[in-house]
């Protein structure tokens, strides 16, 4: 380590002002800083000294984000096999992980060279240092993607969210919208039949043209199968395995959002480290419950029925709750306002998947939605502190 560190010194002043290389500055910061922690810090003044950088910030979250996709590598080789009738491959735990990781190293490979690549091009054309913001949202794309994505929508919807989503808006932390989820929300509405249905959430599905699918095998994500016969009127569901399922995370989904576990192995991660705010999980999971326990006093289809915990355990809930709703920059930031910001995700993901059959998943449309009205929260609850606080003077004289 100290002999990199001499060669990294050594190079380093071809990079700065007046160097041969000097244009390739913010190149050369980025590698620095990604390989040892700053050396630059306060000489005076109020300021928080802390080996902590923003790097170590989202290297802390891709750690955490870990659990779930080994855990989605594996259950992706499991559906597959699963889905052609063959048993001994299904149990073969190293095998599964293998087929998975072999299907989805491509598409996290894809993200991070595309992501990486306009996010170098931009520091270099502003002279500025380059963003850490993409190491999270590099890994979090494939991880809210269905395995049997194209590669070139990955592309195309990475290129989307790094441009569109944040350099349009200034880069790093000046961005409204949590870039991951605007990815899949372009991939959603430019691509549907590539990101819904059926045949997309098991590996080789639809290159199979139902050649040695398992009789009667579909792939539906259990929310769709739920929806599908909440629309048929039926009064019954048969919940079997489910809820056992979900929390392990052996069923069909995207990659990284199947396991509840692992999820919370990753909020265990974010939460101890202080890196994630647990007033936004909380009150995310908190509000998706009671909305959940509403539809069952009102009753009337299999959505409504179903056991209201079920809604926290299915689909991308937990993975929206713990990853996405906590993006620092998207998020709300006054401390009411980060209850009341998850409050209403939870609220509105629930409402979105019981009330419109025609899209069981509410959590990535209710995450965009309070990303944009975050700052109009953090504005009343600043303005309500304000007003409470003239009061106080009021009464005081």
């Amino acid at each position: 380590m100290k002999e990199l560190r001499n060669f990294v010194d050594k190079i380093k002043p071809n990079f700065e002002k007046g160097g041969k290389f000097s244009k390739l500055h913010s190149t050369f910061d980025a590698f620095e800083t990604f390989l040892f922690v700053p050396n630059t810090v306060t000489n005076k003044g109020a300021h928080i000294r802390d080996c902590i950088d923003m790097k170590r910030v989202m290297i802390v979250v891709v750690l955490a984000l870990m659990p779930a996709l080994l855990f989605g590598m594996y259950n992706v080789g499991l559906q597959h096999f699963r889905a052609f009738g063959d048993v001994a491959a299904a149990s073969d735990i190293l095998g599964c992980f293998w087929f998975g990781l072999l299907k989805v190293l491509p598409i996290i490979i894809v993200s991070y060279v595309v992501g990486l690549g306009i996010e170098f091009a931009f520091a270099q054309s502003r002279g500025h240092e380059l963003s850490e913001g993409f190491l999270v949202s590099g890994m979090l794309i494939p991880l809210v993607m269905p395995v049997d994505v194209p590669l070139w929508m990955v592309a195309v919807s990475t290129a989307f969210a790094v441009i569109i989503g944040k350099e349009v808006f200034g880069g790093s932390g000046m961005n409204i919208f949590n870039p991951a989820l605007l990815a899949r929300a372009f991939v959603f509405f430019a691509y549907t039949p590539f990101i819904s249905g059926e045949k997309v959430w098991v590996a080789d599905i639809t290159s199979s043209n139902g050649q040695g699918l398992v009789d009667g095998f579909s792939g539906a994500t259990p929310l769709t199968a739920i929806s599908e016969a909440a629309t048929a009127g039926a009064k019954s569901f048969d919940w079997g395995t489910l809820p056992m399922d979900s929390l392990i995370g052996t069923i069909p989904g995207s990659i990284g959002e199947t396991s509840f576990i692992a999820i919370m192995l990753g909020a265990a991660i974010l939460l101890y480290t202080g890196i994630a705010s647990w007033k936004i999980m909380l009150s995310v999971f908190a509000g998706g419950y009671l909305m959940g326990l509403l539809f069952n006093v009102i009753g009337g289809d299999v959505y409504m029925d179903m056991p209201a915990y079920y809604h926290l355990l299915l689909g991308g809930f937990a993975f929206g709750a713990v990853f996405m709703a906590t993006d620092p920059v998207s998020s709300a930031q006054t401390c009411v306002g980060k209850y009341i910001y998850g409050f209403l995700i939870g609220v509105i993901a629930v409402l979105t998947r019981v009330v419109n059959p025609g899209y069981p998943e509410g959590m990535m449309l209710s995450i965009l939605l309070l990303n944009a009205l975050a700052p109009l929260i953090d504005h009343y609850v600043v303005e309500a502190n304000i007003r409470r606080r003239n009061r106080r003077m009021k009464t005081a004289k």
